[in-house]
C-alpha cells in the first residue's frame, strides 16, 4: 500500500516543466531541468515513470479540479496499491495542472484518512473542517440590552459566559452573522407545534444560523389535544437530521392562549406522553430531547421526573435555583424582552450553565 501526498498552488505560474491536460503529458522547452538531477530522481524511485501522473490528474479532477481564481495551497493525501510514495508540487493555470517538481517523500505512518479542504459557503474560501468547528465554538463578548431590565435574585445571568437566543417567526428577519458577533453563541429555533403546524420562518432561520456558525437546535411546542406519537412524527417530518445540530427540544408549558385546546391533562398522562415523544425523537436523531418548561408547569408535572434529560428552565426574575430547587439545568431563559443588534424588537435571551471550556466540551459531545 502506498500513499500519495499532493501539494498544488492555484496561482499564475512561472514557466513549468511538465503539463498535464486531457490525460496527456508534454515536455515544455521553456525551462529545462538538469539532466543529471532528473535521472537521479527517477532512479531513486521505482514508480512507473511520468505515466503515473495521469492517475493523479484523474484523482485531482475527482476532488474538484483546479481553479485559477484564488491563490490557495491545497493538500491531498491519497492511498494507492499501484504507486509508491511520491510528492507532486503543482500549479494551475486556466484549469491546467502544471507540475514543477517530482520529489521522493519520506515514509510516513499508514493512514486511511483522506485530508481535504472543504468549501466554506459563507465566504467561498477553502477552510479546514477544524476551522469551521472553531468558528462555531468561538464565544464573543455579549452586547445585549433589555427593554425591561430587572434586578435578579439569587444570581445574575450576566455572570455566565455563553449566551444564546430562542426565536420563531415573530422575530422577523434575523441577521444571524450580526447577532453572532454580538454575543449569541447558540439559538433554539421553533420548528413545529402540535401535529399540523410548522413555523414559516424555521427553514430560513435553520439555514442562516448554520451559515453564521451559530450552534442551533429545533424546538417543538407541545399541544395537549393531540398524541405524542403524532407530534413526534410531525417534528421528524419537518426537521432535518443534522449531526451538527443541538439536541431537539420539547417545549412543555400550559398554553392559556390557545383558541382550540384548553385541556390540562393529569401529571401521569403528561409524563407518559412525554416519554413516548422522547423515545421516538431519540430513536430518530440519536439524541435525547432537551426539556424546556416554566415554573408553574414544572411544579405541577415535572418535579422529580426525567432526571436523565437535560432541562432548559424559564425564570425571568431570579436564578433557577430559587424556583426549581435542586433541579439540574443546562440552559436558563432569563428574559423575554432582550435586545440584540441584528434583530428588530424583543427577543428571548438564555445562558448555558457553564464556562467557555465546558461549552466546547458539551458541544463536542452532543453535536
Amino acid at each position: 500500500m502506498a500513499f500519495l501526498r499532493i501539494n498544488w498552488i492555484e496561482t499564475r505560474p512561472k514557466p513549468m516543466i511538465y503539463i498535464m491536460k486531457n490525460h496527456l503529458i508534454k515536455m515544455t522547452n521553456k525551462v529545462k531541468q538538469p539532466e543529471q538531477s532528473r535521472e537521479k530522481a527517477y532512479k531513486n524511485q521505482s514508480y512507473r515513470g511520468l505515466s503515473s501522473l495521469i492517475v493523479l490528474t484523474a484523482l485531482l479532477a475527482f476532488t474538484g479540479g483546479c481553479s485559477s481564481s484564488n491563490n490557495t495551497e491545497k493538500v491531498l493525501t491519497l492511498q494507492s496499491n499501484e504507486l509508491p510514495n511520491i510528492e507532486v508540487a503543482a500549479n494551475t493555470q486556466d484549469g491546467e495542472l502544471i507540475t514543477n517538481s517530482i520529489l521522493p517523500t519520506p515514509k510516513t505512518k499508514p493512514s486511511n484518512i483522506i485530508e481535504r479542504k472543504i468549501l466554506d459557503d459563507s465566504n467561498k474560501t477553502n477552510v479546514s473542517f477544524s476551522s469551521k468547528l472553531r468558528r462555531i465554538h468561538k464565544v464573543y463578548k455579549t452586547r445585549f440590552g433589555d427593554s425591561h431590565p430587572i434586578k435578579f435574585s439569587g444570581g445574575n445571568p450576566k455572570h455566565f459566559s455563553v449566551h444564546g437566543v430562542d426565536v420563531s417567526k415573530y422575530q422577523g428577519n434575523i441577521d444571524w452573522t450580526t447577532i453572532k458577533r454580538n454575543g449569541v453563541s447558540f439559538g433554539f429555533i421553533k420548528a413545529t407545534e402540535g401535529d399540523d403546524h410548522n413555523d414559516v420562518a424555521f427553514k430560513k432561520n435553520w439555514n442562516a444560523a448554520k451559515r453564521a456558525h451559530v450552534a442551533r437546535g429545533a424546538y417543538h411546542f407541545y399541544y395537549f389535544c393531540s398524541t405524542a406519537k403524532a407530534q413526534a412524527k410531525w417534528f421528524i417530518r419537518n426537521v432535518p437530521k443534522d449531526k451538527s445540530a443541538l439536541p431537539p427540544v420539547l417545549d412543555m408549558e400550559w398554553n392559556a392562549h390557545s383558541p382550540s385546546c384548553k385541556k390540562r391533562p393529569s401529571r401521569r398522562h403528561i409524563l407518559k406522553e412525554m416519554a413516548t415523544f422522547s423515545k421516538i425523537i431519540e430513536r430518530h436523531y440519536g439524541k435525547k430531547p432537551i426539556i424546556y418548561t416554566t415554573p408553574d408547569f414544572y411544579e405541577h408535572n415535572l418535579e422529580g421526573a426525567f432526571k436523565d434529560h437535560y432541562f432548559w428552565l424559564r425564570s425571568v426574575k431570579s436564578h433557577p435555583k430559587v424556583l426549581y430547587g435542586k433541579r439540574k439545568w443546562l440552559f436558563w431563559q432569563y428574559t423575554g424582552t432582550g435586545r440584540v443588534k441584528g434583530v428588530r424588537g424583543n427577543i428571548d435571551l438564555n445562558v448555558f450553565n457553564g464556562n467557555k471550556s465546558t461549552w466546547v466540551k458539551w458541544l463536542k459531545k452532543n453535536t
